[in-house]
């Protein structure tokens, strides 16, 4: 597995993770009153600065576990990187349609701010998916 296809399950893995428990923090937050109530800046932020973090430290820990060869993205690295960032942007575009409908409509600061975060990591993780997939299947 090369240096780039390890940082890319990475990704994958803290994106995702560190969004899961976002919401956990904020529906506990909320408890039994509207979600839109709970306070979500600070733990939004938090999240984000998280994972973040994570992802280099799983980098490093990936590599101090399994060294690659090679820390130079070859050729077939850089054409799959295109190819997942190229499919992840018309998801990132099409997305950003909601927090767009939200704030044209007036809705809570909540729900614009959840849903930017959330199409950010719907990007981040389908960009990652597309380019684990090229690698394992070929490109």
């Amino acid at each position: 597995m090369s240096y780039e296809e390890k940082g890319t399950w990475v990704y994958l893995v803290v994106s995702a993770l560190t969004y899961v428990g976002y919401v956990v923090v904020v529906l506990g937050r909320a408890g039994d009153g509207p979600v839109v109530e709970a306070e979500y800046v600070a733990p939004l932020l938090w999240a984000i600065g998280i994972s973040i973090g994570l992802a280099i430290v799983g980098r490093i820990a990936v590599e101090i576990a399994k060294p690659s060869e090679s820390h130079k993205a070859d050729a077939r690295d850089r054409e799959i990187n295109r190819f997942g960032e190229h499919v992840a942007s018309v998801v990132l575009g099409v997305g950003m349609v909601l927090p767009l409908v939200l704030a044209l409509a007036e809705a809570p600061h909540f729900w614009i701010a959840n849903a930017i975060y959330a199409v950010f990591v719907v990007w981040s993780v389908f960009g990652a998916a597309v380019k684990l997939v090229a690698y394992r299947r070929g490109f």
